[in-house]
Order: C-alpha cells, then sequence, then structure tokens
C-alpha cells in the first residue's frame, strides 16, 4: 500500500462496479438506473476541497453519469471508452500530469492497463482477483456501498491532507 501520497493531484473513477454496485437496473419504459452512495459523493468533496481533481472514465454510456458527475462538479467525464488508456492519455496531456500524479480506481480487467501505469491503484472489495493483484489499495467495502469513499479518506491521510479538510467537523 502507497505510504505517501502527496504527490497525487488527480482522482480518475470507474463508474460502474465502483461509484456504483454494478447493477444496471431497466424499468418498463427502458430507463436505466444507477444507485450511488452519498457517503462517496462526500468522500470526494473533500478530496476536491483537498485540490485534487476528480474525473471519471468509464466504458458505458448514461446520462445517470453526466447528472451525478455534474452534482459533484466532476468535468472530466469520459463515457463509451472501450480502451480506457486513451481518454487517460488525453487527461494527462490537457492537465499536464506525470501518470505518477494520478490515483486510479478501478474493478475489472479493461481497467487493468490505466491502473499500472498510476501512480495510486485502488479496487473495490468484490472487484476480479487479477485486479486486487495489481492494486495498492483493496477497500474493505464492495463498489457502490462506500468504497469510493474509503479510497478518498485514505488518499487524504496518506497524503497528508486529511486534517486540513476535516477540520471544521471536529471543531466545536
Amino acid at each position: 500500500m502507497a505510504d505517501d501520497l502527496s504527490a497525487i493531484k488527480l482522482l480518475l473513477l470507474d463508474v460502474d462496479g465502483v461509484m456504483t454496485d454494478g447493477r444496471i437496473i431497466y424499468d418498463s419504459n427502458g430507463g436505466e438506473t444507477k444507485a450511488f452512495d452519498v457517503k462517496d459523493g462526500h468522500g470526494l468533496k473533500l478530496v476536491q476541497r483537498a485540490g485534487i481533481q476528480v474525473g471519471i472514465i468509464t466504458g458505458r454510456q448514461s446520462t445517470i453519469v453526466d447528472r451525478r458527475a455534474a452534482e459533484l462538479g466532476i468535468e472530466l467525464v469520459y463515457q463509451g471508452a472501450k480502451d480506457k488508456r486513451l481518454p487517460f492519455r488525453k487527461i494527462l496531456q490537457k492537465l499536464a500530469l506525470e501518470p505518477g500524479e494520478v490515483a486510479y480506481a478501478g474493478d475489472d480487467l479493461v481497467d487493468l492497463p490505466v491502473m499500472r501505469q498510476v501512480g495510486f491503484a485502488a479496487t473495490v472489495a468484490d472487484a476480479m482477483d487479477e485486479v486486487k493483484a495489481a492494486a495498492h489499495l483493496v477497500t474493505r467495502r464492495a463498489g457502490g456501498r462506500g468504497a469510493v469513499r474509503e479510497i478518498c479518506d485514505h488518499l487524504l491521510k496518506a497524503s497528508g491532507r486529511w486534517s486540513a479538510v476535516t477540520r471544521r467537523y471536529f471543531e466545536d
């Protein structure tokens, strides 16, 4: 597990299986439903408050992802990415970052090529075994069930930013 994450400037996330539990529910009208954990959302806001940008790279295309990203102030959203290395390279170029300055959270085989390049790779408790083996951090919680919050808290603590962004919650 990475101990000093002070160089991390960007957290990239997969959606299905990381930000959600991976289930896609269709209603009788063809609508799609996904569930997001509010604690994950607060963790992402804390990360942003600490000066770490947040982005999404997902293989599927969904208006629900756009809505959740907008609610969280996430502007870097790449959907329909069958090869996640392509948007990853675009993001690095756009933000003038090195791979070592990026944290990435994924849960399936399609995430491995990016996970192997970044400074900090995380995955969720219910990820594929091969992904767990490639991760610096495997959460105790499952995707969509607080795993992103766990990743955010670890990132903030291991980068020395936790106290600054949480101080107001502990003061009288």
